[in-house]
């Protein structure tokens, strides 16, 4: 990270555990508007390996603080100043560290999955001292032999970023929400961008040749000057056209007489068999009677589905990342290796299908990508998940009674 400032031996001052808890402790209370509060100063601290698992610091000041290899996972440092600290090898998972000033700190080696960076500030920053012998002196942070020269970033959001040149250093962006993100300049050569989300991102002169961005979406970005040579792009998503036709019929007519299908118990309308279609030009589903609906391999990216009826669909390999699924019955769907990152299902309806007298249709997920979906609430009895990807996912009050679950999940 050029230029990239931390602190010297003389600034970093150290703070016993009773001071910490102390700090903690009124800053509580600030946050609370309570007497006796005060806004936490951990400017410059020594809180390298510190257990700060959970713990609200909202506005506080960590500039320049050592926290390398700190258990930081789930805390709330929403505006918190981490100007030039020192996070290498720091437990950041699942933390929120939104519109927090993290402009010249180091992460290298740590862990950032799943945490919400949303309209922070990665940009350099110098930090600089002066004495009356020395005159001003450019703070560097600490070497270490042997250590990581990137964060693991995989899941994180970083929509509305702004995020300097050095930010190559960041090299694992899998499946990161980039939404809106700055990245003007930045050198991202080589990096991993697997599933990132860059709709409306600057990567004005970017160079990210080498880069792997297997499904990576790059709606509404702007890649003026932006350097791609020998890049993975497979799968990439960009802009759809306003109007998708199917065999010469607009896809919202091709809708409409499935639905018409289904509400009319086949006596009208027509099943839609649509593989490898693009949904999104409509925007949303919300509601939609669409009872078994193939669409194999179709992109419904972002989309708002909530309450959609999908009972016994074929939706194996869709990419639904992203999208609101809410309370939708999905009831006996085939979603075989399926893209469900981020996803909203909570309430969602997985179930078994009862297709006849004593035959049922189960929910398939096997093979699915869930990282990070919301299953909260989900009716999943019966469900098959062999070999589905279930990391970071919300399975509170989910009924997953006699589900088929990956091997050693532990839920």
């Amino acid at each position: 990270m050029s230029a990239a400032p931390a602190t010297s031996q003389s600034l970093i001052r150290s703070l016993p555990p009773k001071v910490l808890k102390a700090a903690i402790e009124a800053h509580a209370r600030y946050l609370k508007g309570l007497p006796a509060g005060a806004r936490a100063n951990l400017s410059y601290a020594d809180l390298d390996n510190v257990d700060l698992e959970g713990v609200d610091l909202s506005e506080a000041d960590l500039t320049g603080a050592r926290l390398s290899g700190a258990l930081l996972s789930r805390a709330v440092l929403t505006r918190a100043t981490l100007y030039g600290a020192d996070l290498r090898d720091a437990d950041l998972r699942q933390a929120n560290l939104s519109r927090c000033d993290l402009r010249g700190a180091c992460l290298r080696g740590a862990n950032l999955g799943g945490a919400d960076l949303s309209g922070c500030d990665l940009r350099e920053g110098i930090t600089a001292t002066q004495n009356s012998a020395q005159g001003f002196k450019i703070l560097q942070h600490r070497s270490r032999r042997g250590e990581l020269e990137h964060a693991v970033t995989r899941g994180a959001r970083l929509d509305g970023a702004q995020v300097g040149e050095g930010f190559a250093q960041v090299a694992d962006l899998t499946d990161a929400d980039l939404c809106g993100v700055s990245l003007q300049g930045a050198r991202l050569n080589r990096a991993v961008l697997n599933g990132a989300n860059l709709s409306q991102a600057n990567l004005y002169n970017a160079d990210l040749s080498g880069a792997s961005m297997r499904r990576a979406v790059l709606t509404g970005a702007d890649l003026a000057g932006t350097t791609f040579d020998g890049a993975d792009m497979t799968e990439v998503l960009r802009a759809p056209p306003p109007i998708i036709y199917v065999d010469d019929a607009p896809l919202h007519e091709v809708l409409e007489a499935h639905e018409l299908f289904v509400t009319s118990d086949g006596r009208d309308g027509v099943v839609a068999k649509i593989p490898m279609v693009d949904f999104r030009p409509l925007k949303r589903l919300k509601g939609r009677r669409l009872a078994g609906l193939s669409a194999p391999g179709a992109i419904f990216f972002g989309m708002n589905l909530e309450n959609v009826q999908l009972q016994g669909a074929n939706l194996a390999d869709a990419d639904l990342r992203g999208v609101n699924l809410r309370g939708a019955d999905l009831r006996g769907a085939r979603l075989v290796g399926a893209q469900l990152s981020r996803a909203d299902l909570s309430g969602a309806k997985l179930g078994p299908l009862t297709i006849a007298q004593g035959r049922v249709l189960r929910t398939d997920l096997s093979r699915a990508v869930l990282r990070g979906a919301d299953l909260t609430g989900a009716s999943a009895r019966r469900v098959r998940l062999i070999d589905a990807d279930l990391g970071r996912c919300k399975l509170d009050g989910c009924d997953l009674t006699s589900a088929e679950l990956p091997e050693g999940f532990e839920g």
